[in-house]
């Protein structure tokens, strides 16, 4: 497995397989965060939503739709893109960080812990769903 460093990145694909990506922590950034990088866009999240994700989703107890969204939409409902932005979650709003490209936190942070063992994650064409394990 990779070590999620910069020099050694998880490279990942989308839940439908359509994107590849790489992402990587910065421990030593402040707050340390998880780099992800797809073509020529960098997006930052911060690293703790791994743990805090995970948590949520074992708490959710079933299937949880990833509901993925651009910064400037309004996310669905329910989902893991909206649970990223809550006021109600660990961090009190956006778990982005990078203004602009605060969004897509369902899209990209599911495989990352599916690739990690903490999630199962579906991977149809649409409308795919993640649950703890």
């Amino acid at each position: 497995m990779p070590e999620g460093t910069k020099d050694d990145p998880w490279i990942l694909t989308t839940a439908p397989g359509s994107s590849e990506y790489r992402m990587w922590r910065e421990d030593d950034a402040d707050p340390p965060a998880l780099v992800c990088q797809v073509g020529s866009t960098t997006l930052r999240y911060r690293a703790s939503a791994v743990d805090d994700l995970a948590a949520w989703l074992r708490e959710q107890g079933d299937w949880v739709p990833l509901g993925a969204a651009d910064e400037q939409k309004t996310a669905a409902e329910g989902t893991v893109e909206a649970w990223g932005r809550s006021e109600s979650n660990p961090v009190g709003g956006w778990y982005g960080l990078r203004s602009g490209y605060r969004g897509r936190f369902g899209m990209y942070l599911p495989p990352l812990l599916e690739e990690l063992g903490l999630v199962a994650l579906t991977h149809d064409a649409r409308n795919n769903r993640v649950r703890a394990v």
